[in-house]
């Protein structure tokens, strides 16, 4: 594998594999591995016609062009202020998303072809080995340590909502719902999203994946920590795209996997 100098003492691995799958006619997945930056992005578009992937499209590049502004000018504006809270790392990406989100929003208000459009989105940026990590939607973030997984992000989902207000639910009766399937947050779909962001510090081999829901649903955790163990990022983001082929081809399926080594 070939690794590129990341950051002192840091070396950074990361490869992104999308498919269309086999029933949708065109890809609304958008994704990103920016190395360079540090920056890695998945998103799930949605909306009649193309609109899908033109929410993705639009999310991707106004995130990409926000980290990379902030990244090489030492003064640039908050637009959404600062959150005490997190490090400049983690104000870079909720500023980022938040962008996305009104420009998305935007946009859909002002063409009426992409009335309604909106997309998910999972962002990782990493300094150093600090991992600034956000999701909106139900695409995800997992990380991948020691054979064992863990999902980062939160989905946005009314599963999640009905089982934050009765964590005592059956997760039997939440899988046969009409409703489990309903997102609670898109970024596109309002004028405004809340967006939260967590820092997460990597440790060597530790690996992170980014996906879309066409991955998960497919793929089991278990499986899924598998695939994302074995390998190189390109030989792992590959296996995973293929499981999810396999086993359930109806989306689009994304997945980027990364890995630090000090």
């Amino acid at each position: 594998m070939k690794w590129g100098k990341y950051t002192t003492g840091v070396m950074l691995a990361a490869h992104g594999v999308s498919h269309t799958g086999t029933v949708r006619p065109h890809n609304e997945d958008t994704i990103l591995v920016d190395k360079a930056l540090g920056l890695f992005v998945v998103a799930d578009g949605m909306g009649g016609v193309n609109a899908g992937e033109v929410a993705s499209r639009i999310a991707v590049e106004t995130i990409h062009g926000f980290i990379e502004r902030s990244a090489r000018e030492s003064e640039h504006t908050w637009p959404f202020g600062i959150d005490q809270c997190l490090s400049y790392s983690g104000n870079r990406v909720r500023t980022a998303v938040m962008l996305a989100n009104r420009t998305v929003h935007r946009t859909g208000e002002q063409q009426e072809q992409f009335t309604g459009m909106g997309t998910t989105i999972a962002v990782v940026l990493l300094e150093g080995e600090t991992a600034a990590i956000c999701g909106v939607g139900d695409s995800r973030v997992y990380l991948v340590a020691d054979r064992q997984i863990k999902q980062l992000t939160t989905d946005h989902t009314w599963v999640e909502t009905i089982r934050a207000q009765d964590p005592t639910i059956e997760p039997e009766v939440l899988a046969r719902h009409p409703m489990r399937h309903v997102l609670t947050a898109v970024i596109g779909g309002q004028d405004q999203v809340d967006v939260d962001v967590i820092e997460h510090i990597m440790d060597e081999g530790h690996r992170l994946v980014i996906c879309s829901d066409g991955v998960y649903r497919g793929v089991s955790d278990e499986l899924l920590c598998q695939l994302a163990s074995d390998g190189s990022v390109e030989d792992a983001a590959a296996a995973i795209v293929a499981a999810a082929l396999e086993r359930d081809s109806r989306d689009n399926i994304s997945a980027v996997v990364i890995e630090l080594r000090t």
